[in-house]
């Protein structure tokens, strides 16, 4: 069994549990600490864009983690383009290794509005608040308002 801790898309349980990782079972919420939820792409070029953390001292990433298999470890690889657009990093839970996704070389884009459906869809199911998306949202426009 691999925990993978989830911040974007798939927070969403239909998603995950119907689509993408079927027999996956989510575990828990969790907060990220020291890393912050942003929209971006690897290509500039790109018209939208996706979560990604970044580090950032003092913010927590809210997510949820699940219990996963090796066979759904290899659909997300494929679903996140690993290694190329996004690589593994993990961190220690009570003595458990939890992998997630970080894109490493990104420009900030807005992202879809389906997307963010998608996304508070999977907050309601992990009951975390819509602050994050929002607030994520708010600076990205701020961002590219200068």
């Amino acid at each position: 069994m691999i925990y993978y801790f989830a911040y974007g898309s798939n927070l969403n349980h239909h998603q995950m549990t119907n689509i993408r990782c079927i027999g996956s079972k989510y575990f828990k919420t969790f907060f990220l600490k020291d890393f912050k939820l942003i929209f971006c792409h690897p290509n500039k070029l790109n018209k939208f864009g996706y979560a990604n953390v970044i580090r950032n001292k003092g913010s927590r990433t809210p997510g949820g983690i699940w219990k996963i298999t090796k066979k759904h470890e290899e659909i997300l690889d494929q679903y996140e383009q690993f290694p190329y657009t996004y690589q593994k990093e993990y961190f220690n839970l009570s003595g458990e290794k939890i992998m997630f996704y970080i894109m490493k070389k990104y420009y900030l884009k807005n992202p879809p509005k389906s997307y963010i459906n998608t996304i508070n869809e999977g907050y309601k199911n992990c009951k975390i608040s819509f602050k994050s998306t929002n607030k994520a949202l708010s600076q990205l426009k701020h961002i590219q308002a200068r």
